[in-house]
């Protein structure tokens, strides 16, 4: 069998249940999955062959396997049957029961001919006590076993096991054959203390110094707080020597660990180490859990007084909407907010605020840098939002995440929240800044003044709820503040924006299903039931105009004809089309300016989706959502109207929608090639949407009509949805972010070290991240486990840092040297165990050796300095093998674990039988003594 199979191979097991006597036993098959070759199967027809797994017994080149069931370890088989006790607590400790056993397994082998060893469980099941048989065609090997808590001193050396080995055998032969022995002694190496941990945790106190400023509040920390690496194991091994070449008694040793030929080492990882990153997350995931609102941690008592005085907030607009003109300076809710925050200071005392000022004026800078100078910028977007990150991939992260863009408010509102949690204040520290957040969102709203670090624009769907309703608060803003202008900021965008049909028209002829999915997209389908309802809530820009209204437009529009249209005076034209003139007239179609259409949050498309799916399949409920959905058409067909008087549903379609104006070269009376065109057959269908909104349409210009867009309802509506969150409920919208922004700091954390398998488990975090955060609301278990596997990462990273400070690998001059460190390392944290290349001689051996020295060092002598001896002292130690051999015992300490195992090929029971295979497998720790023997004989005539 090759080296190292029982390790690289892959093992597979099968089980059964078996009763026997009213005692139920488990019956399991052990077996190394190998590709069978011929010649293998033409050995086993061969008479005198004896079984695999007695063959097995003499094989060196799987000794000492690292990961591999104890009998695999013991006995060196590829396959094997155990029968255990079934329940846990079961187990046959009678002598009587043990042979009853035995014997049966014994007769079940001799009646099948299987040539599978047969192991029985006895003894309490921690003991690991096994007693077996494999018979072959004449031959029959036994496997027996001792185990003892206390060593007698005899067998603590080879000289002692090797005569239990030889009065086992009884071999009747003189001389006894050679011997083969191979032995493995385990060091461990448990003090690190000459190696400071290089993790340094983060320096509170720096997080609002002046030095570092707020900029620190963007990152998270990374690390572990205690060395991830509690252990090192050293294995020496001498895998071929022969009896007589080695001495190993109570007196003396030849068996020197430096000498070693091979040398394996291991490292045993601290189990759940604390990670910084880890702990931030799972602090963070715990408020989710939490049920308190805002007002029951930060205390509602302090409102409760003024309740009277001070209407509630919410029912702020209603006054504000009332037919009776209000002051408004009187009831700003700014001022409100002011003497709120005075009670809430005089009752709660400043020096018993959840957040320290410094902390809440640092992190309010770095969430808003435009309140740093007098007035707050116009910029809606954050300096970076326009220049993504190079790594195009990380900075789309949050499509896939549904969290926010790394460089957005939301996720630096995020990260703030997190710090906070973890190191001013907890759960108080959150409910506090986000009651600031919520205060600054009204202020903001109030004085239009743009909120920072969000793109323009409606919101993006891809993002979490929470960015969604700021966007959208950004939007009312806008529009707001446009209002307050007196002008359409950007109008010609909005105009290209929105409709993509004049686009078509000059070139790129979209068709008209996609036309109108698009426009749905942007605006049809993405009204609210208030907007298009006939309510109180209408809003014209000037009250004069009104009265050009009643007897410009609406009286011409009751009388619906295109001559007295035609005599209307044209109003609310942006530019004239490049092309087309209306149908009739000649007169060149003018592009109207256009309402934009309301934009929508998922929550509120939600919502209207409900709606619209309640009005249910009835002709009357058709033609009520087609009215809901036509709200934006019927905007769009009045401005078309108002700039282009005496134009027919033709013209508006042309410029709207032109792929349903089909045009035909047709050839007329005086027989010239004229175009002629007419509406698509989805236009002609009697009643149709298109022809009901045309005929109801009157030409009013987009600045009186009736807003698509309420802002002022829409921003209430947003300022009450943030106020009414629970931490918990902030918690679970921000989660995305935090994980987001985990993921992106273990990336960064690995590209530095370089570890392929960390690779491969980011890669697996993504791809389970995207699925699980993507639908609302997602399981907490899901949740767990993703921030389990961020921790398994950050631990693994943290060891990957520790072995390289503790074997030097920045220090290495050659580069050469170097990279053999760097390998070695990596491959410490992959696999189980590692072969040092050269033995003690080589270069990571020498550096196993100071480290074992230094330990050694600090053990024997508690003089400290002792322990920082200069390398050059270590060196000279280390120099000439004659002082190398005195010295290197006392450089180790007395090995942890002794192995032995102990071979031979003699004829058992008489000389004149078969010569068959011996072994005995030996291991010693402190407060173990274990011998596991096989001894195989002949029974031809036995």
């Amino acid at each position: 069998m090759g080296k190292g199979t029982f390790t690289s191979g892959t093992w597979e097991e099968k089980s059964d249940e078996i009763s026997f006597a009213d005692f139920k036993f488990s019956v399991t098959h052990h077996y190394l999955v190998q590709e069978s070759t011929d010649k293998e199967g033409k050995d086993e027809l061969l008479e005198d062959a004896i079984p695999q797994s007695m063959q097995d017994l003499l094989c060196m080149n799987n000794d000492f396997p690292p990961r591999a069931h104890c009998l695999v370890r013991w006995y060196g088989l590829r396959e094997f049957v155990v029968i255990a006790p079934a329940a846990h607590s079961d187990a046959v400790l009678s002598e009587s029961k043990c042979n009853l056993l035995l014997s049966s397994v014994s007769i079940a082998l001799g009646n099948t001919g299987c040539q599978v060893p047969l192991f029985v469980q006895i003894h309490h099941k921690w003991r690991r006590m096994y007693v077996g048989e494999c018979q072959g065609p004449g031959v029959r090997t036994d496997f027996e076993m001792v185990h003892l808590r206390k060593v007698p001193n005899q067998y603590t050396h080879l000289s002692g096991l090797l005569d239990i080995f030889k009065s086992k055998i009884g071999c009747p032969l003189t001389p006894l054959p050679p011997v083969s022995i191979a032995i493995r002694f385990t060091y461990v190496l448990q003090d690190w203390q000459q190696y400071f941990w290089p993790q340094q945790p983060p320096d509170i106190d720096a997080l609002v110094g002046g030095e570092v400023g707020g900029l620190e509040f963007g990152k998270l920390p990374f690390g572990a707080c205690e060395d991830p690496i509690s252990e090192l194991h050293l294995a020496t091994t001498w895998p071929h020597l022969t009896e007589g070449i080695i001495v190993d008694n109570d007196v003396y040793s030849d068996l020197d660990p430096i000498q070693a030929p091979h040398w394996s080492v291991r490292v045993r990882k601290a189990d759940n180490p604390q990670c910084l990153l880890g702990d931030f997350v799972t602090e963070f995931f715990k408020i989710c859990r939490r049920k308190e609102s805002t007002d029951e941690i930060l205390g509602r008592s302090t409102f409760e007084e003024e309740g009277r005085e001070i209407a509630d907030i919410t029912h702020a607009l209603s006054k504000l909407t009332e037919p009776a003109p209000v002051p408004i300076h009187k009831l700003s809710v700014s001022n409100m907010v002011h003497s709120a925050k005075k009670k809430i200071r005089k009752h709660r005392g400043i020096e018993e605020s959840p957040l320290n000022s410094d902390v809440l004026n640092t992190i309010l800078l770095f969430l808003f840098p435009d309140a740093a100078s007098e007035k707050p910028l116009d910029g809606t977007t954050s300096t970076d939002s326009n220049n993504p990150p190079s790594e195009i991939e990380d900075y789309t992260l949050y499509n896939q995440f549904k969290s926010a863009p790394s460089d957005s408010l939301t996720y630096k509102l995020a990260l703030c929240l997190c710090m906070i949690n973890f190191y001013h204040g907890g759960l108080k520290g959150v409910a506090h800044l986000w009651q600031e957040f919520v205060l600054e969102m009204r202020f903001r709203w109030e004085n239009n003044f743009l909120i920072p670090g969000l793109a323009s624009g409606p919101p993006d769907l891809r993002c979490c709820l929470l960015h969604q309703k700021l966007q959208m608060l950004n939007c009312c803003v806008e529009r707001k503040k446009a209002r307050d202008e007196g002008k359409k900021t950007s109008t010609s965008d909005n105009v290209i924006n929105t409709y993509p049909g004049d686009a078509g028209k000059a070139g790129n002829h979209l068709g008209p299903d996609n036309l109108k999915d698009t426009d749905k997209e942007k605006g049809e389908v993405g009204k609210s039931w208030d907007s298009w309802s006939d309510s109180e809530e209408e809003f014209f820009e000037c009250l004069s105009d009104t009265e050009e209204l009643k007897g410009n437009g609406q009286e011409s529009g009751k009388k619906g004809g295109p001559k007295e249209m035609a005599n209307l005076k044209p109003e609310g034209r942006l530019l004239q089309h490049g092309k087309l003139t209306l149908l009739h007239n000649g007169e060149p179609l003018y592009i109207p300016v256009t309402q934009e259409p309301a934009p929508m949050t998922e929550d509120l498309l939600e919502e209207q989706s409900e709606v619209l799916a309640k009005l249910g399949t009835s002709a009357e409920g058709a033609h009520l959502r087609a009215r809901m959905q036509s709200a934006c058409l019927l905007s769009d067909m009045e401005s078309f109207k108002a700039a282009n008087p005496g134009c027919f549903l033709e013209d508006f379609v042309r410029w709207y929608s032109p792929r349903d104006y089909i045009e035909e070269e047709v050839i007329d009376e005086k027989g010239n090639v004229v175009l002629r065109g007419e509406l698509s057959a989805r236009m002609k269908i009697p009643s149709n949407m298109w022809v009901e909104a045309w005929e109801t349409a009157k030409p009013i210009p987009a600045r009186r009509q009736r807003r698509l867009f309420d802002d002022t309802r829409e921003a209430e509506k947003v300022l009450h949805y943030l106020a009414i969150q629970k931490p918990a409920d902030l918690a679970r919208h921000l989660l995305p972010c935090v994980i987001h922004a985990a993921v992106l700091k273990i990336k960064e954390e690995e590209s530095l070290e370089n570890i392929s398998s960390v690779k491969k488990i980011i890669k697996q975090i993504i791809s389970h991240s995207s699925k699980v955060l993507h639908f609302p609301n997602p399981e907490d278990k899901k949740l767990e486990e993703i921030i389990h596997q961020i921790i398994n990462v950050e631990a693994t990273i943290a060891r990957a840092r520790s072995l390289k400070a503790k074997f030097g690998t920045e220090k290495c001059e050659q580069e050469e040297e170097k990279e053999d460190l760097e390998r070695f390392v990596s491959c410490l944290l992959e696999q189980p165990e590692v072969l040092v290349t050269g033995a003690g001689r080589g270069h990571a051996g020498r550096i196993i050796h100071k480290l074992f020295v230094n330990a050694q060092r600090l053990t024997e002598s508690s003089d400290e300095a002792a322990a920082m001896a200069p390398p050059e002292e270590e060196v000279k130690r280390m120099g000439s093998p004659e002082e190398r051999r005195q010295n290197s015992l006392s450089d180790f300490p007395p090995p942890a674990g002794r192995e032995l195992i102990l071979r031979t090929s003699v004829p058992r029971p008489a000389p004149y039988s078969k010569a068959l295979p011996q072994r005995m497998y030996s291991v010693l720790t402190k407060e173990d003594f274990r011998l596991a023997g096989a001894f195989s004989s002949d029974t031809s005539f036995f």
